[in-house]
């Protein structure tokens, strides 16, 4: 049977839709969190960022609870990199993800010697109390003062499951956050199942999508035993595009406001094509040579822009840079935009500016 043809800018609104992008909802943070198939989460503001974009009347006090209380944890997963991710989630896909941060560490063991299994039962122990990775890799080197203490830390992240211990901060975890084990049994893997959540978050995409977003491989086994249950679509590039049958596809017509998102946000990350969000003409300005992911902008659905937020005493200002000349109705919601976003981040300020760069 011939697939249908999804066009570029339908494919964009469906992953907006999916990513709570078209519209801000009326969500609990918890049930939003599963729905983006987690929130980046290198560093602790863009979460808090991230929901403020998607859910009606965001606060921060909504999520802290739920970091404080355990019932959204922060750990590495995805591409190796912290997530926040609901406990259920992390549970049901911690070990599926497994292979994918055992191929992290192929890199570093070409250059250091470890005994692996040996270092994550003395890493078991260490982590069963909080404890910071800084302290571990002073662990290591007191133990053996020419070990490679940052290859060996890193090796324990990949493979022991942990998450990071909350703190009283704004943003519910420190600069230098502590480790602990997590404290209850995984599920076996759930590769089926990952892949419903991920197209749930992302669909309609390609079985390269997935693995650029998850860091997993060989995932068209996984894939074609849910294809019964999938329906498909050929991209404009030729390519077969899964996705479930009741997920939103809005005409391609549907209108998008500006949004700001955080820095690296998912929704920029989430495909080996990134078309759908990010033109080809701004990535070289979107993913440069030290994998940071600037903060950006969406107009019409699609990144125009980057911004930062500059405080000065009691002063706090958004700065935007956009890629081109943006039309002054944009400009206008940008900045009505930009300002509550302002004073959502920098709360204690006095007085609150949007600015542009150039």
């Amino acid at each position: 049977m011939k697939r249908s043809t999804i066009s570029l800018r339908a494919l964009n609104r469906a992953t907006l839709a999916r990513q709570l992008l078209l519209e801000r909802r009326k969500m609990k943070p918890l049930a939003a969190i599963e729905q983006l198939g987690g929130l980046q989460a290198q560093l602790p503001r863009p979460p808090f960022v991230g929901l403020w974009s998607r859910i009606d009347g965001f606060r921060r006090d909504d999520l802290l609870p739920l970091i404080a209380n355990g019932k959204i944890v922060r750990a590495t997963m995805m591409r190796a990199t912290l997530h926040l991710a609901s406990r259920s989630d992390y549970m049901k896909f911690r070990r599926t993800l497994q292979p994918a941060l055992t191929g992290g560490l192929a890199a570093l063991r070409g250059r250091t010697n470890f005994d692996l299994d040996a270092l994550l039962a003395r890493a078991r122990e260490f982590f069963a109390k909080p404890h910071t990775m800084d302290e571990f890799r002073a662990c290591v080197l007191e133990r053996d003062p020419e070990a490679d203490a940052r290859a060996e830390a890193y090796a324990v992240r990949l493979h022991l499951p942990m998450v990071q211990t909350p703190s009283a901060g704004k943003w519910g975890y420190g600069v230098g956050a502590e480790f602990q084990i997590f404290d209850a049994a995984l599920d076996a893997e759930r590769n089926a199942d990952f892949v419903v959540r991920y197209l749930g978050a992302f669909g309609p995409a390609s079985v390269a999508d997935m693995q650029t977003w998850s860091g997993l491989r060989n995932l068209r086994e996984a894939f074609e035993s849910l294809r019964p249950r999938l329906v498909t679509f050929t991209s404009e590039a030729g390519k077969e595009l899964f996705d479930l049958p009741d997920a939103p596809r809005p005409p391609e017509d549907t209108p998008a406001s500006v949004r700001f998102l955080a820095d690296y946000d998912s929704v920029v990350l989430a495909h080996a094509d990134r078309t759908r969000i990010v033109p080809d003409e701004h990535r070289p300005r979107m993913f440069t040579k030290n994998l940071t992911i600037p903060s950006s902008f969406l107009v019409d659905g699609v990144v125009a822009g980057v911004w930062k937020i500059e405080r000065k005493g009691a002063a706090a200002s958004l700065v935007v840079t956009p890629f081109g000349k943006l039309p002054k109705r944009v400009q206008k919601e940008l900045t009505e935009e930009g300002e509550k976003l302002v004073r959502f981040v920098e709360e204690d300020a006095k007085t609150f500016a949007v600015k542009s760069s150039t």
